[in-house]
């Protein structure tokens, strides 16, 4: 019998939307089956030990605890090749807002006996504790994606890394740029396509879920946004989203709520 590739998908801190875009492949699920074996997945039921080598290890969610330091090493290990899936695991998640805050005065005004929680200070992506071997973005990933990246790596050939704008994206599909007619507080100049411009395609302004694009002037994007009427605190939080931690996001929040301590 022809030995079929392991696949582990792992979670850590996060919402489970990006094991539920593994699942929602429908079809396509079914004809990757036939080509992997699916031997870690709690969302279907499927628990092989996290040491079990594997081909290809997905990893969602974020680091939070030392526990989940621990986890991820042993994964890593018994991993050939090692993907993060969707802001969590990329950036650190909508979480990584705690990095931004004293952990430790927030537990002790949750919890009654705050020595017993577990917890690391900062909310991180995979990336900052071990070797990554590639990343796909979105909240969630989109299940296009992970098929892609599956079928690629089983030919022996890299996954594509999509970086361009959204903005690329919206002119491929004929979209009426709501920024330019509306005044619309859009977030695509400086957001990486990857969701097929779902919002705009909609009416509604991007909302950053796939992280920086290539190559942004988060800046002047930023000074754009004040000129449509936005305050400097309304810019920050515009880039203190889903992928807040993200570098090029981090240094534009920081920027504008800056801006807004001087006004």
């Amino acid at each position: 019998m022809e030995h079929k590739p392991k696949i582990a998908i792992h979670k850590f801190a996060s919402c489970s939307g990006c094991q539920l875009a593994f699942v929602n492949m429908g079809e396509d699920l079914i004809e990757l089956l036939q080509l992997v074996d699916l031997v870690h997945m709690a969302e279907v039921g499927s628990m092989a030990p996290e040491d079990q080598q594997v081909d290809i290890a997905f990893i969602e969610g974020s680091i939070t605890t030392p526990h989940d330091v621990d986890r991820l090493l042993k994964i890593r290990a018994n991993s050939a090749c090692l993907i993060t899936i969707g802001a969590c695991a990329t950036s650190g998640g909508i979480q990584a807002l705690r990095n931004n805050a004293d952990s430790g005065e927030w537990m002790r005004s949750v919890y009654a006996k705050p020595e017993f929680i577990q917890s690391l200070s900062t909310s991180a992506a995979i990336a900052n504790h071990v070797k990554v071997d590639f990343e796909l973005w979105g909240c969630p990933v989109s299940s296009r994606q992970m098929f892609t990246a599956i079928r690629t790596l089983l030919y022996g050939v890299p996954p594509l890394s999509l970086r361009e704008k959204v903005c690329q994206e919206c002119k491929r599909r004929g979209n009426v740029c709501i920024l330019v007619t509306q005044d619309a507080p859009c977030m695509g100049p400086v957001t990486r396509t990857g969701c097929g411009a779902l919002c705009p395609s909609f009416g509604a302004p991007c909302y950053t879920c796939y992280g920086p694009a290539e190559g942004v002037n988060t800046a002047s994007f930023g000074q754009r946004l004040i000129g449509l009427g936005l305050h400097p605190d309304q810019v920050a939080r515009r880039f203190a989203s889903i992928n807040n931690a993200a570098p090029a996001f981090s240094e534009a929040t920081r920027l504008f709520a800056g801006e807004e301590g001087k006004s």
